[in-house]
């Protein structure tokens, strides 16, 4: 069955989820740094299993400088010490987040710590974009293409 191209179809809502992923993009570099972006959008993914986003978002983050290792092991992110403090709390903020888990007191503190307030703004919407956008996949199932170096 062939699933509607949300491009074609509705190609002003998606130029608006193009335009926010550019204005993401340039607070993450002015906040917090592209690896945690991509982590991020690449743990969500995982977590949403999300094969078109997991294929393009790995090949984006070996473009950006991440290791095939960290990559590997991000699905086991609390296991291995791969990771610094401020990716893992933004890792466990992107598992909250994406199971619609509690966010208490306890841990924004542990965030406000590590993040600004401009900068905790910038990947809560991160993670909520990375989450529309594989819904968006889940929804119409776009030919996913792994790269293969």
């Amino acid at each position: 069955m062939q699933r509607a191209n949300y491009y074609t179809v509705e190609p002003e809502l998606m130029t608006y989820l193009i335009n926010q992923e550019a204005l993401i993009k340039q607070k993450v570099e002015a906040s917090f740094g592209l690896t945690i972006w991509e982590l991020l959008k690449l743990r969500a993914s995982q977590l949403n299993q999300c094969a078109y986003c997991l294929a393009m978002h790995s090949k984006q983050a070996l473009e950006y400088g991440e290791s095939i290792n960290r990559i590997i092991a991000l699905n086991a992110w609390q296991d291995t010490p791969l990771y610094n403090e401020k990716e893992r709390a933004a890792l466990a903020l992107c598992e909250k987040l994406t199971l619609s888990q509690n966010i208490d007191d306890d841990f924004y503190l542990v965030l406000a710590e590590l993040f600004d307030q401009p900068s905790l703004v910038t990947l809560t919407v991160a993670i909520n974009a990375i989450n529309s956008w594989n819904r968006m996949v889940k929804m119409f199932k776009p030919t996913v293409e792994f790269n293969e170096r």
